[in-house]
């Protein structure tokens, strides 16, 4: 469907020439630039959006802290509502956001559905936790006192997001924010403006169907960018919060301007994810399980296998069935049915991908894929298979992350050696062990095993469900969104203690008589 009669589908208002606009006019006399929106599938030009300067973001920060002191007041289960009626209208508008998220970020139709599907998901988990925002009640050493913990709302929080899930990470943060009584400030990625206007779009619907307009105005704003912009946002004092996705490179650098501040960060970063496959394990999951993990967006999720840590009594075995799986892939436009490897976002990333490849064969790596195809069809876009790298030793190279549909591949003897590769690079989001063993599964997910924030056995390192907390450690960010309690990262805790005794007795037996 052509671009524009996706944009009406969602209520994105349009000029005539089809450039979208922000549902109100940025402060001050105008955007100095424009973003363009190229789509990954044929590289043609789709939109233009404006660009916002770094002045207009702080005029949208300070209207977030204004939204923030009235969204506050709101019961939690209220405030729930609104979140539900949001699910409603990702519910009503499913097909056609994932058909943009197809659009502007070329993901397979499959995942674009998977995506908004995870945002209707993790709408439903929050509207559940609005009723339950609990403390605890904590037992007082002095006579007649009671002491409590209790979680208010933090503040304003801004979202930065990555072109990769260029939806569903703003609702794992925003819709447990609204709940929690925050406002949002939404900096989405530069190659994926449109994709952030339809939601913004839906969730001024739902605002609507809320109907109590002067609470809701400006509780979640889109603010569209550069890096300036997004600086701007970070160094702001009204934000209480920064969560960022996306390179180690730029995770380093707002870390280090939020704690110059003493604000919070909650960052979501690099992966370099590897998947341990032993001798007992059931190769046919295994590979079905990899070719997934390494090759599915077009191996440009952070949780994408990028190693394949095999046993040597299996190797040749696993190697073999892979290669015939990678054979089979279906590469071309993502929209189309069977198609199960779609483009690189940009010539950028295929560049680098390329460059890893290089270096790869200069250190003994013996190369399987990772070509370019579809030229002639696609000449401004880049479609690539996906490559298969055996490599002598964990090197450099394999201990970087590239973010294309690379899977280096790597021999193991004993499991501790496999657990020592797995562990063995910078950063620790996900990681997986195929093995029908108790004991090699059980040591895999003990302190002895797996560094990593996500640690499966007989399954992927993708694909992670919105239930359990998601985020990872060392240069991933330690960070963690979406499920179980992640909600404390978007409030701030308070412990109380109330005197209902007529006498005052200090803690620690201490005295104070006058």
């Amino acid at each position: 469907m052509p671009a524009q009669a996706l944009l009406q589908r969602l209520n994105i208002p349009l000029l005539a020439n089809g450039v979208s606009l922000l549902s109100h006019a940025p402060d001050g006399p105008g955007p100095a630039a424009f973003l363009r929106c190229c789509s990954p599938i044929d590289g043609a030009v789709i939109a233009e959006v404006p660009r916002m300067t770094p002045a207009q973001a702080d005029a949208a920060a300070e209207r977030a802290h204004a939204a923030y002191l009235r969204w506050r007041l709101v019961p939690a289960p209220r405030r729930g509502e609104l979140v539900r009626l949001l699910g409603d209208e990702l519910r009503a508008h499913k097909q056609a956001l994932a058909e943009l998220v197809t659009l502007e970020v070329g993901k397979v139709s499959a995942e674009g559905l998977g995506e908004v599907q995870e945002m209707i998901d993790i709408c439903d988990f929050a509207v559940g936790l609005s009723r339950q925002l609990h403390g605890l009640t904590i037992a007082s050493e002095r006579p007649g006192h009671r002491m409590m913990e209790t979680w208010q709302p933090l503040g304003v929080v801004g979202v930065i997001t990555a072109f990769n899930f260029p939806v569903a990470v703003w609702a794992w943060n925003a819709a447990l924010a609204l709940v929690c009584g925050d406002a949002v400030l939404w900096k989405p990625s530069e190659k994926a403006p449109l994709c952030a206007l339809a939601v913004q779009a839906l969730f001024e619907r739902a605002c609507q169907r809320f109907g109590e307009s002067d609470l809701t105005r400006d509780l979640s704003q889109v603010v569209l960018g550069l890096a300036d912009v997004g600086q701007a946002l970070v160094e702001h004092p009204r934000l209480a919060l920064i969560s960022a996705t996306g390179s180690t490179g730029m995770g380093r650098a707002v870390g280090q301007r939020v704690a110059a501040r003493f604000g919070r960060c909650l960052l979501e970063l690099g992966g370099n994810n590897a998947i341990i496959v032993t001798p007992s394990a059931d190769l046919d999951l295994a590979v079905r399980a990899v070719a997934f993990a390494a090759a599915g967006t077009a191996g440009q999720r952070c949780t994408s296998a990028r190693r394949l840590v095999v046993h040597e009594a299996v190797y040749d075995a696993l190697l073999g069935r892979l290669q015939g799986a990678y054979a089979s892939f279906k590469i071309g436009a993502p929209q189309d049915e069977g198609t199960l490897l779609g483009p690189l976002i940009d010539q950028a990333a295929f560049a680098a991908m390329q460059a890893a490849l290089a270096q790869a064969r200069l250190e003994g790596g013996q190369v399987t894929g990772g070509e370019r195809v579809l030229m002639q069809q696609y000449p401004n876009a880049f479609y690539v298979s996906a490559a298969l790298v055996e490599m002598p030793a964990q090197t450099d190279l394999v201990r970087h992350e590239t973010f294309a549909p690379i899977l280096y591949v790597l021999k193991y003897q004993t499991l501790a050696q496999a657990i020592d590769l797995n562990n063995d690079v910078p950063q620790g989001l996900s990681s997986a062990i195929f093995t029908t063993d108790l004991r090699e599964a059980e040591t895999f997910m003990s302190v002895a095993g797996s560094d990593c924030g996500i640690a499966n056995v007989n399954l992927g390192t993708s694909g992670a469900e919105i239930g359990g907390a998601f985020g990872g450690e060392k240069e991933t960010g330690g960070g963690r969104e979406s499920g179980s309690d992640a909600w404390k990262g978007y409030m701030r805790r308070a412990t109380n203690t109330i005197n209902y005794s007529g006498e005052l007795p200090l803690a620690q037996g201490v005295r104070f008589d006058i």
